[in-house]
């Protein structure tokens, strides 16, 4: 076996189920963090308290047409070029809101119900934003907040932040080159908390249902998105300022306005 195939079936298996027995030693080894009784980690990443936050348009989005869903499924594309229209603060909000929008909190601060599904009610996402046309917000990169639906701006406009963006993606011009470049982190430990080892191929299932709401919600609002696995690693985890070990970047779109 080569080096390609021995690293191709080394990926391969991470896709399937763990077989539990074949574990060796006792199964208790592997018993989450939940199960041991220790406390959950933060349902979002924590701030500073006297952060400034920005708000954010809050749902029902009045502004924004009522698209028939079966259109928006079938309009479904993947959008590689974008006009240098601005969004909308209102429809960035409602963009954010259909990607990671919390529906309900739990009391005990161990689960939110969002409107895209996690297992456990987990959601193990940050969701980072490079802003480059969006009406009344200054370009720069931006965290989203998502149980208070606001924003909190990480870092003012990168020098050259499109070219950073796109050299962060393998020279992708259109990923840098939009109104905003959708930016998703995992923070595995939400996740393996509640399931161990077996928590990531979960993760690398909810990056899906996550980025697919946005080109249905792009789609809504005549704009775009294309998802993007292909950046690099330590590139991408620098534009967001993540550690790259206990957040780091899995996946990112660009999302802006198109011709149609």
């Amino acid at each position: 076996m080569n080096k390609k195939e021995e690293i191709i079936r080394k990926n391969r298996e991470a896709l399937k189920a763990l077989d539990w027995e074949l574990l060796d030693g006792d199964d208790a080894d592997f018993e989450s963090d939940q199960g041991k009784g220790i406390a959950p980690p933060p349902l979002q990443k924590p701030y500073p308290d006297n952060t400034e936050l920005i708000d954010l348009v809050h749902p029902p989005f009045k502004s924004i047409a009522q698209t028939p869903i079966a259109k928006v499924i079938d309009d479904r594309r993947s959008r590689r070029s974008f006009t240098n229209t601005p969004l909308t603060l209102e429809e960035l909000s409602f963009l954010l809101w259909a990607t990671q929008g919390v529906r309900e909190v739990d009391g005990s601060k161990v689960w939110t119900k969002r409107t895209v599904p996690s297992g456990g009610a987990r959601q193990p996402f940050e969701t980072y934003l490079a802003v480059n046309w969006v009406d009344d917000l200054e370009p720069g990169i931006y965290r989203y907040i998502p149980i208070e639906h606001k924003l909190l701006k990480v870092k003012d406009e990168i020098p050259d932040q499109q070219q950073k963006v796109k050299e962060a993606s393998y020279g992708q011009t259109f990923v840098g080159k939009c109104a905003a470049t959708f930016i998703w982190a995992a923070v595995p430990y939400r996740a393996e908390w509640r399931y161990s080892i077996v928590a990531h191929k979960d993760i690398a299932i909810e990056a899906g249902h996550v980025c697919q709401n946005l080109y249905l919600a792009c789609e809504a609002i005549g704009a775009g998105a294309c998802g993007i696995a292909a950046y690099d690693q330590k590139l991408m985890d620098g534009i967001i300022g993540v550690d790259g070990e206990d957040e780091f970047t899995v996946y990112l779109s660009p999302a802006g306005k198109i011709d149609k």
